[in-house]
């Protein structure tokens, strides 16, 4: 179904090509997983693939692209509409009309499908996906997560034979993601779709796949089966590093195949004291009898606010001290990303009240807020505005009031050998969330607010993040991220705060709450239940503590 021949891809102003000399055969009727760390050109071969290089994204292509039995280069992408359906990072990059029925409809009327047809498709998609509550809805009062089921449906709408898919899951929370996972999985089982999919989250999606596309970010393309694959890919999911770290054979997939190996380790793990973790701000909660707590950033009284008369938030309160790492988590519109836009007076408070270090955000100049507040949004692009990456921290610097190459050298922490000539607009989804981190970190606010944060990042970038947020942290900062990212949260929150329906529903320590939770918990408190374990890292340090090695685990089995 889908064959790369041979394939280079250079783009403009580039010394190296993207892709370099790639062979690739998928059959009909697979799911194929493409990985690989920020950067390594996942985006590249999927619009390649798609035939958007070179007609639509530029770049000069050399080799055979055979998709369906079309050659991409004869065929631009008008032509390929009715055999491979495109779902990008940014789903709002997308969207061509005003609500969410109108929209997955739209692809079906330029291939002048029936009108009936149309119909019965949209009702199908709507089913499959769940979006039922939202089909009349303007696309632009949509959440994240809500966006991207519309982009995946507009696609499916149209039945096509190939699909492919960057980061489909990347702003859906757990339950949302898999939903849409087991839906793909049935198309592929079910009908003979073949899916190309590129993602981050692997624990999410590698038991899913019948294939793994590694591009280990020479240019080159390595693919094979899951379990072989993962033995050495440079980028696995938190179940497959367990895996290593046990010595387990054959190597596990899911969190079900690794419980099954776990009798072993769970044993040991038992007899030794549970993780030391950050604790909570200190107590007591309440503000002191006769003034205001110092430690104080964030308090949050009765708040209810929302769009076009719907309430998103109802009766919200909250408290964030210094040094606390709090996580807001919930289902996609439960209201997390307007709590972050109400700390940072970007949304008006229908009742109730909102201080970040003791004032009202909407009533401080913008001088003002941004040395008391950063907010990273979902969608980097809205801080980037410069004509070259250079010129995005050149300006960083000046309007935080850092010496020159602060940002630089916090961007080159989270992502590596970017091209600072390039224009913003031309990174990956991953390295732009890098780029406005950068900038947000620079100026290094007394409180950070992020939301979906790891969105496009790889394992080791999401590290580099845990560790610049942590020393943040350590000096005072306080940090509110908004995610979907369970794996994240493990290794980060102090501190979880569960939405539902614009109300909290949970308010705790992150153990406490995420191991309660099995749509919350990571995947090592779910493979190692009841022991009080949420990392890799955890576990690897608690054993090394009791003078446990790798070795002595694979001896024991």
């Amino acid at each position: 179904m889908i064959r790369l021949d041979q394939v280079s891809v250079t783009y403009p102003e580039q010394t190296r090509p993207t892709l370099r000399q790639v062979d690739l055969c998928i059959p009909e009727g697979e799911l194929a997983l493409v990985v690989g760390q920020t950067g390594a050109g996942k985006s590249t071969l999927l619009r390649t693939v798609a035939g958007l290089v070179p007609h639509f994204s530029g770049g000069r292509l050399t080799g055979r692209v055979v998709v369906g039995g079309r050659d991409t280069r004869t065929h631009p992408p008008r032509e390929l509409a009715d055999v491979v359906g495109v779902v990008g990072q940014d789903p709002r990059a997308g969207f061509v009309t005003d609500t969410v029925e109108d929209e997955l409809a739209y692809g079906m009327e330029c291939l002048g499908l029936a009108n009936d047809v149309m119909r019965r498709r949209v009702e199908e998609t709507v089913d499959l996906l769940g979006l039922d509550e939202i089909r009349g809805r303007s696309l632009d009062d949509l959440s994240a997560g809500q966006q991207q089921r519309v982009a995946l449906g507009a696609v499916l709408a149209a039945h096509p034979r190939v699909l492919v898919l960057d980061e489909p899951t990347s702003a859906l929370d757990p339950g949302a993601s898999e939903e849409v996972l087991a839906a793909l999985t049935r198309l592929v089982h079910d009908l003979g779709i073949t899916v190309l999919l590129a993602e981050h989250r692997l624990e999410r999606v590698v038991q899913y796949a019948d294939r793994v596309v590694l591009l280990p970010g020479d240019g080159t393309v390595r693919s094979g089966p899951p379990t072989a694959m993962m033995l050495d890919c440079p980028v696995a999911p938190p179940v497959v590093r367990l895996g290593r770290l046990a010595g387990w054979s054959p190597l596990p997939l899911s969190v079900r195949d690794a419980r099954r190996a776990s009798t072993s380790l769970q044993a040991r793990l038992a007899r030794l004291p549970p993780p030391a973790r950050a604790p909570l701000a200190d107590a007591p909660r309440q503000a002191p009898p006769g003034g205001s707590d110092p430690r104080m950033l964030v308090e949050v009284r009765a708040l209810v606010t929302g769009y076009a008369g719907a309430p998103a938030l109802r009766g919200i309160d909250l408290e964030v001290r210094r040094g606390e790492r709090v996580a807001v988590m919930g289902r996609n519109g439960a209201g997390k990303s307007t709590l972050l836009a109400s700390l940072v007076g970007l949304r008006r408070p229908w009742s109730g009240r909102v201080r970040v270090l003791g004032q009202d955000p909407r009533r401080l100049r913008p001088a003002e807020l941004v040395r008391r507040v950063g907010l990273v949004p979902a969608h980097p692009t809205d801080l980037l505005y410069r004509e070259s990456v250079n010129g995005e921290l050149a300006s960083s610097d000046t309007d935080a009031g850092v010496p020159a190459g602060t940002t630089a050298t916090l961007f080159a922490n989270l992502a590596r050998d970017v091209d600072p000539r390039r224009h913003p607009r031309d990174l990956s989804e991953g390295q732009r969330l890098a780029l406005a981190l950068a900038v947000v970190l620079a100026s290094a606010p007394p409180l950070l607010l992020l939301d979906e944060p790891t969105r496009g990042l790889d394992y080791e970038a999401k590290s580099r993040l845990v560790g610049a947020v942590s020393a943040l942290a350590a000096a005072g900062h306080a940090i509110v991220l908004a995610s979907h990212d369970v794996e994240l949260v493990a290794e980060i929150a102090t501190r979880v705060v569960v939405l539902a329906q614009g109300e909290v529903v949970t308010d705790g320590p992150v153990a406490s709450v995420v191991t309660g939770s099995p749509v919350f918990a990571p995947q090592v408190a779910k493979v190692l239940s009841p022991e009080p374990w949420l990392t890799v890292d955890e576990v690897s340090t608690g054993l090394s503590a009791a003078g446990v090695t790798p070795e002595m685990l694979r001896a024991a089995g």
